[in-house]
């Protein structure tokens, strides 16, 4: 999943939204100078990729993409995920999104500190982007995958992903919608073993 996503999964747990949102940004195991509820953050989000990956939706959306993206699939669809997340999001949130995005981006520059560098390098863009509340237009997803493209060189040719999701919109939307209600479920489980008394 993508960003929005891992957010929105933290389940309003301030310091499980931190960790959640900038574990992509943390490479191993050099997270062990943050809190311990940032560290439970990031074991979140490593727990949600990882439950994503091996989904079946997932790849059952994979395979609707055209195959000259190859490894980059996966990606493309956590982008598009994120989309139908945000356009739906009234099904899923009281909040609207803009107050959503605004209030956590005000959770980023109140724990600056902490950030990682290359947080701290990405928060101009994400502010005047707005990365959040820009996944709801199909206009919003087509820039992220220009972004991204641009990002490896354009080698990953996701920019041309906007036709995939054109051509697919009502059945990734399906797949979205039907995927998402059991990664809630299982987000949900592993937040619930974090307040568990230990066993060790």
């Amino acid at each position: 999943m993508n960003y929005l996503a891992h957010i929105y999964l933290s389940n309003e747990e301030d310091a499980l939204k931190l960790g959640n949102f900038f574990s992509d940004f943390i490479k191993g195991n050099k997270y062990k100078h943050f809190s311990k509820d940032i560290q439970n953050g990031i074991y979140l989000h490593r727990q949600i990729d990882s439950f994503t990956d091996a989904h079946e939706t997932v790849r059952i959306s994979k395979r609707r993409l055209h195959k000259r993206y190859g490894h980059f699939s996966g990606i493309i669809i956590d982008i598009l995920y994120d989309h139908f997340l945000a356009k739906n999001w009234s099904n899923y949130s009281n909040i609207p999104l803009k107050d959503y995005e605004e209030n956590f981006l005000n959770l980023l520059d109140d724990n600056f500190d902490i950030l990682p560098e290359k947080v701290i390098y990405a928060l101009p863009y994400m502010k005047k982007q707005k990365w959040l509340s820009s996944y709801a237009t199909i206009e919003g997803i087509e820039k992220v995958l220009n972004g991204v493209n641009k990002r490896t060189k354009f080698k990953s040719q996701m920019h041309l992903a906007i036709a995939d999701l054109k051509l697919n919109y009502k059945t990734f939307e399906e797949d979205f919608t039907s995927f998402f209600e059991e990664l809630m479920a299982f987000s949900d489980t592993v937040i619930t073993e974090f307040t568990q008394p230990s066993t060790k």
